[in-house]
């Protein structure tokens, strides 16, 4: 069925992600994708639009509007689109997004840390997959200390720290544009073997020679 296929889509694009790190240089978030903290100045009358994410790389999703007063000593910060946006409670389950164009004009509490990637060395998307992946998982994890659920909470300092590989910029681009791609495989319905592994040649075919 299609969990199998799933699977096998996902395997795929992990084999095609590990080739492309390789030999990538390892660098600190701090470096290459602070994070940047935009203070919003709550005002009691106002109406403010507050942005969720999910978890296991699910995106993010719009809650119901709230007024200033609702908000009461709540420190809130601007969300802006293309920020890589990590819940610092669920982090460690995959609650980490990047922030859409229809997510503009949202805010969040001080639980949501934007982290702005350097335009032109390192993609927000390709982040959001390292940081998906078993390997980006567990550094994740070791930066959210403490026991299970709501008490592992994402240290700032520490995220801020962690070395993610960053390859050739062009290379983490043809990789973003990959990931539909291997979408639309998932609309084809290829339901069986035989029909993924028909697939399958024409997409390593461009992973593998010189697309890169």
């Amino acid at each position: 069925g299609h969990e199998g296929l799933d699977e096998q889509l996902r395997h795929l694009l992990l084999g095609v992600f590990a080739h492309l790190i390789e030999d990538a240089r390892l660098l600190p978030m701090r470096e290459i994708a602070p994070i940047v903290r935009r203070p919003v100045d709550v005002q009691f009358e106002a109406t403010y639009h507050e942005l969720g994410i999910r978890s296991f790389g699910n995106g993010t999703f719009h809650k119901a509007p709230v007024t200033g007063a609702d908000l009461g000593s709540k420190r809130v910060f601007q969300i802006e689109p293309g920020d890589l946006l990590f819940s610092n409670v669920f982090a460690w389950e995959g609650a980490i997004a990047v922030v859409q164009p229809e997510d503009e004009g949202r805010v969040g509490s001080h639980r949501f840390i934007s982290s702005v990637a350097q335009e032109g060395v390192v993609s927000a998307e390709f982040l959001r997959f390292y940081f998906l992946t078993p390997d980006g998982l567990r550094q994740i994890g070791e930066a959210s200390p403490g026991g299970a659920g709501r008490n592992r909470t994402l240290g700032l300092e520490k995220l801020e720290r962690i070395q993610v590989p960053v390859p050739a910029y062009e290379s983490q681009l043809w990789f973003n544009a990959l990931q539909p791609e291997v979408g639309t495989f998932k609309r084809l319905q290829a339901d069986t073997a035989a029909e993924l592994d028909a697939l399958l040649p024409s997409l390593l075919d461009r992973a593998f020679k010189g697309e890169l």
